[in-house]
């Protein structure tokens, strides 16, 4: 425990004795603590108000505290320890939401209406037994054992808030646990119970399962439950092997779940993981068996781009720069493999920059992620290959300034010389020049570029003015 959360705990107990309610560190915190896993966030139950014991341990430490009377939680900011207060309380909930009828309750209670058990454990603030750990469903031996299981019938547990049931299996894939035979059925009866659930924290559970170490974990709980066919069902299209004259293509969902986990290991950018995701996901719609090659998907690359912002749509997430993004990782997943078969041209290699702009290191990873043979020498091949393709990537960069291109003649220029007003010869002398340079006709110069210039305007009919 570090100094600080030490100091936060001995005021937050003085604060406690001197108003004459009990305190207690509960949850995460206590979790991830006996996990010897870092964590920042803390949360303090107290039987009384959560909120006067937050004010009061804010004045003494000369921070803000953020009050949310409606839930009757406070949240304190100080250094970079997030310290929510909320009042013990104990629950009951209707069939037709996962908002619960709250009253104020004992630690008891409160801890009765944790998600698992693990998260049930609590540590005294009390100077009496400062620091005695409350575990009254075993929490511990779970920890040790690796399992998540809830407190109370699994059943009541899941249905009441549908939620957990999510929080369920993000935890078994975060923490790499499993989650007990009775728990798993429950989810697996329960499950129509999520749609009473606002998308935004379905996504904020994926998201979290997407960011875990090895996201397949998860991914592969959210199938077998029945909860993927609810939540992305383009994803289990990706499922099973279809064979024709004994020719048969890969799982193509256990590919995609191999592609994130590669992926998981090298980076923390949800959206390229998200990219990682949805690369086949246009697979199942673009599946051809030709009788002298076998399955082909011709085109998936370019149709998945177009489904990103449908899916997208689908999980209400945003629809912006985000949604871009992996629309473009999705389109060009297959350029840098393609460079890989072939002699690597200057010219495609110029194009690659071009369209994968700022994003080609990510694009250049996502593709690396994608080799998922099983055959070491295959393996070996690629990954030298893709060495080659990165060192004429930045070599092509050094000498072109490709990615962050702009055409040395710009519209305005053209309209200057030749006394013409905006139209479509403008986009086709700027869409000449930018394929010269890619091409390696001219370099990316501005005289060269005006010089090419002229002699597409002189064959378009324009005349200098």
């Amino acid at each position: 425990m570090t100094f600080l959360k030490k100091k936060i705990f001995k005021i937050i107990s003085k604060e406690a004795q001197l108003s004459g309610v009990r305190a207690f560190v509960i949850g995460g915190y206590v979790r991830d603590s006996l996990l010897k896993r870092k964590s920042k966030d803390i949360d303090i139950v107290v039987e009384g108000s959560g909120i006067e014991l937050a004010e009061r341990v804010a004045l003494t430490l000369g921070a803000t505290v953020s009050v949310f009377k409606n839930f009757g939680t406070a949240m304190l900011k100080w250094h970079d320890l997030e310290i929510e207060f909320v009042g013990a309380r104990k629950e009951s909930y209707r069939a037709s939401s996962r908002k619960p009828i709250v009253e104020d309750g004992s630690l008891e209670d409160d801890q009765l209406r944790r998600d698992f058990t693990i998260n049930a454990l609590a540590l005294s603030l009390q100077e009496e037994d400062y620091g005695r750990l409350s575990d009254p469903f075993n929490g511990i031996k779970d920890l040790e054992n690796g399992f998540i299981r809830t407190p109370l019938e699994p059943d009541t547990t899941y249905s009441d808030d549908p939620l957990r049931i999510l929080r369920a299996i993000r935890f078994a894939s975060v923490l790499s646990f499993s989650i007990v035979p009775e728990s798993l059925e429950s989810i697996k009866r329960n499950r129509e119970r999520i749609k009473i659930l606002s998308h935004e924290r379905i996504n904020e559970e994926i998201n979290k399962i997407l960011l875990s170490p090895i996201p397949s974990v998860g991914f592969r709980l959210l199938e077998s439950t029945g909860l993927l066919e609810l939540i992305l069902p383009q994803l289990l299209l990706l499922k099973g092997v279809e064979n024709i004259e004994g020719k048969g293509h890969k799982d193509n969902f256990s590919h995609t779940l191999q592609v994130v986990d590669n992926l998981a290991k090298h980076t923390d950018n949800l959206w390229l993981l998200w990219a990682a995701l949805l690369h086949d996901i246009a697979k199942p719609a673009t599946k051809c068996f030709e009788p002298n090659i076998g399955w082909t998907f011709h085109g998936h690359d370019f149709v998945g781009a177009k489904m990103i912002p449908k899916i997208f749509n689908q999980l209400k997430m945003p629809m912006n720069e985000k949604m871009k993004y992996v629309q473009k990782m999705v389109q060009l997943h297959l350029r840098p493999i393609a460079l890989v078969q072939e002699e690597v041209s200057d010219s495609a290699v110029r194009r690659l920059l071009f369209d994968a702009g700022e994003d080609i290191d990510d694009l250049m990873l996502l593709c690396e992620a994608d080799i998922t043979s099983k055959n070491e020498n295959t393996v070996k091949k690629h990954k030298s290959n893709f060495s080659v393709v990165r060192e004429k990537l930045i070599e092509v960069e050094a000498k072109d300034a490709i990615r962050q291109f702009h055409n040395p003649v710009t519209g305005e220029r053209i309209m200057e010389i030749y006394d013409i007003n905006p139209g479509k010869e403008i986009g086709i002398i700027k869409e000449y020049i930018k394929n010269a340079i890619l091409d390696g006709v001219i370099g990316n110069d501005k005289d060269e570029a005006e010089g090419l210039m002229e002699l597409k305007a002189k064959e378009l009919g324009l005349v200098k003015r």
